[in-house]
């Protein structure tokens, strides 16, 4: 006789509809942030080499993609800009007339409701790839939050219904929100890039943004990826700062630090799903060595399960896809 006394965990997964009643963490499409790539120019269409199915797309391929990306259920879209001239201290991000603020203008127009959130920073349009300005080759914190501040009230005026600052200087949430606030856009919120780190995850999204510096690294105001209370400390200064929001980047090996950010602070999470994590398994999926749908819901659910209340993910519309049929 086998001893009744051992539980019997089985009795809960015998099929499908078990398991779906029993199921803790769903993966909805309401979870799901499309990161889109705009380019200046006419009839462009470009797919990232490093990034198959992500393209950088020009101003008249945009309405026709954020009607399909309205139809499959997503409600936010982050945009990332790609300008035709760049400059010492990226101008274009803080144009009325960026590529930016163009997109957003014609989202708005096309599908007014779709969640536009704009990437605040000056990385794309600075000719040396940095996220500020530079002095001595060294990126000076304080003369770059006055230009991250005026990108994010040209972006509110274009529509941007909410701004997400990634250039991790330090004070650039409670500098951008009093901007944004003495701008008369005291109601938009801030999806701040609380915990960024210098990651070697982020290489395909340099090719698509054209973004790689020019010299050195960001490691002097991104984050050492060895650090785990460096993370509560950024994103509390953030919260403090104003923050509605709060990004941990990238996501798949930093699920500790999304459960740690998520029980520590009453904030919506939001992992970022990145452009290396994206490409390791498209690649995989090419050579047929993975099943890509069952390896990205799989991985996508981690990030839920971890903590996140939302996921910004290359994957987004494929993931959409999916989840209709299911």
């Amino acid at each position: 006789m086998l001893n009744n006394q051992f539980k019997r965990h089985r009795r809960l997964r015998t099929s499908p509809a078990m398991r779906s009643l029993v199921r803790e963490t769903h993966v909805t499409v309401d979870d799901l942030i499309y990161p889109l790539f705009v380019v200046e120019g006419d009839n462009i269409k470009n797919e990232v080499p490093s990034m198959p199915g992500v393209f950088q797309l020009s101003l008249d391929y945009l309405a026709d993609e954020m009607k399909e990306v309205m139809e499959l259920g997503i409600k936010a879209v982050m945009l990332f800009g790609v300008p035709e001239e760049k400059d010492e201290t990226g101008t274009g991000a803080f144009s009325d007339h960026g590529i930016v603020q163009e997109a957003t203008k014609l989202i708005k127009q096309e599908v007014p409701d779709l969640l536009v959130i704009a990437d605040t920073c000056l990385c794309e349009y600075t000719s040396h790839g940095h996220c500020g300005v530079i002095e001595h080759e060294d990126v000076v914190n304080d003369a770059s939050l006055e230009l991250l501040a005026k990108t994010a009230v040209s972006q509110a005026k274009a529509g941007a219904d909410i701004i997400a600052p990634s250039n991790m200087m330090d004070g650039f949430v409670i500098v951008i929100r009093q901007a944004l606030d003495e701008a008369g856009f005291e109601q938009i919120p801030i999806m701040s890039y609380a915990v960024k780190y210098a990651s070697a995850f982020y290489g395909p999204f340099r090719d698509a943004a054209d973004s790689t510096p020019s010299f050195g690294d960001r490691k002097t105001y991104q984050m050492d990826p060895t650090n785990r209370l460096e993370a509560l400390r950024e994103a509390e200064s953030d919260v403090d700062e104003g923050a509605d929001f709060l990004i941990v980047k990238p996501a798949l090996a930093y699920l500790d630090i999304v459960r740690e950010v998520k029980d520590n602070f009453n904030l919506p999470i939001v992992a970022y799903n990145v452009s290396g994590e994206y490409a390791m398994v498209k690649a995989a999926a090419q050579q047929g060595w993975i099943d890509e749908q069952a390896i990205v819901m799989e991985k996508l659910t981690a990030m839920k399960r971890a903590g996140a209340d939302l996921i910004l993910t290359y994957f987004a519309k494929d993931a959409a896809t999916w989840l209709q049929k299911s």
